[in-house]
């Protein structure tokens, strides 16, 4: 029997099995493509995500009385926001931008960004992790036929099995935050998202830390779970061979309490940063032709980010941390 063959047969958790096929040798999140070679988020939607981003940097460097700062981007994917945030930001304001990806650098990035696989300790300013909670590993639960959450398994081929009963912490973590009480409920154990976003905002000395990521809350969890695959721009089934994007929603409640964090929708959160989305006049379209075919434009891009039931039903969490010491701090 071959080691591939030995591979396929293999039972594991569904952390274990997703951490292999996104991360290890030849996984999904290493290729050169990236992942805008599968899927659309919210920084490939629009420039305009990345501008309003660029103003939040600008209004943290304002209320940190300062213009020098980070820009510490985690989940960078191939830098595609970090590109876009420097090229928005006004002149005078000094950043030290940081792109946080487990992928090598891709080519053509701005040498002036510092490419690393961890979160920087210690610096001041803004850090913001655009969907990359929900690519965080985590177990698969299942309730039983008499109740009992066991440990989905899972094989390389995308066959699944029903193995121990959860214990310990992760047992902790269910009953608080996603109950199983029906037989055939499964749900993700969102514990290492928790422990993952509470040791980002740690890292930070002060300024703000926000995520923004599709996830529920506890009153609305799905009965039966949100693991799915993506590849080539189409929702499939999700398998852990590595061919694919493996993804589930958030348990963002969850994680807020895990480091106080405010819970606010993405629509929320650009309004209060300048998106409207408004049409322009259409005396525009008289006087200024062009410039009223760019601004129907922008106001599209913008519609798109904030519209209920797509991108704009997405949550951020939002974590100011002060200077150590002072009220507030984290």
């Amino acid at each position: 029997m071959t080691d591939e063959t030995c591979q396929w047969r293999e039972w594991q958790g569904w952390r274990e099995a997703t951490e292999k096929a996104l991360y290890g040798p030849g996984g999904f999140f290493l290729r050169p493509e990236g992942p805008a070679g599968h899927f659309r988020t919210s920084v490939h939607a629009s420039p305009l995500f990345a501008g309003a981003v660029a103003r939040l940097l600008v209004r943290t460097a304002e209320e940190l009385a300062t213009d020098e700062l980070a820009l510490v981007d985690v989940g960078a994917g191939r830098g595609e926001l970090l590109t876009g945030v420097l090229a928005a930001l006004p002149p005078g304001l000094r950043v030290r931008a940081y792109g946080v990806e487990r992928a090598a650098r891709p080519p053509g990035l701005d040498p002036g960004i510092v490419w690393t696989d961890r979160v920087p300790e210690g610096e001041r300013g803004l850090l913001f992790a655009n969907e990359w909670l929900d690519n965080v590993p985590v177990d698969v639960a299942e309730a039983d036929e008499d109740g009992t959450p066991r440990r989905v398994e899972v094989r390389a081929d995308g066959a699944e099995r029903l193995g121990a009963p959860v214990t310990g912490p992760d047992a902790e973590w269910l009953e608080r935050w996603w109950p199983l009480r029906e037989p055939g409920e499964r749900a993700e154990i969102g514990r290492p998202r928790d422990e993952a976003w509470a040791g980002a905002v740690a890292a930070l000395a002060a300024g703000t830390a926000v995520a923004a990521d599709y996830g529920h809350v506890r009153a609305s969890r799905p009965p039966f779970g949100t693991l799915t695959g993506f590849r080539e721009g189409r929702e499939v089934p999700p398998v852990p061979d590595g061919g694919r994007d493996l993804t589930a929603h958030v348990a963002m409640d969850a994680c807020a309490a895990a480091t106080g964090a405010e819970l606010v929708t993405q629509r929320e959160a650009l309004r209060d940063l300048g998106l409207t989305g408004t049409r322009p006049p259409l005396a525009l379209a008289s006087s200024d032709p062009a410039g009223y075919v760019r601004a129907l434009a922008a106001a599209g891009e913008a519609a798109e980010l904030l519209a209920p039931g797509g991108l704009g039903d997405f949550l951020w969490l939002v974590r100011r941390v002060r200077d150590a010491g002072g009220p507030g701090g984290y």
